[in-house]
């Protein structure tokens, strides 16, 4: 019986550290992949703001334009 102990003490040792290191592994890679989403989140509000402003001067450009435009029908 105490040999069974000692060969079960023997080889747990080396299983919890590979299913440690499995799992810190796997919060590494969790974490990239979080810190790309953020990072492609940051890109996609950037753009939204970028278009934002520019369908806002293209909106004050046409209104500038439109007096103009009717001016010449009449």
């Amino acid at each position: 019986m105490t040999g069974l102990v000692a060969v079960v003490m023997v080889f747990s040792i080396p299983l919890v550290a590979i299913i440690t290191s499995h799992f810190q592994t796997q919060s590494k890679y969790k974490q990239r992949i979080i810190q790309d989403e953020l990072e492609l989140e940051k890109l996609k509000h950037e753009n939204y703001l970028l278009e934002t402003e520019k369908m806002r001067v293209e909106l004050e450009k046409m209104k500038l334009d439109a007096p103009k435009d009717e001016t010449k029908i009449i």
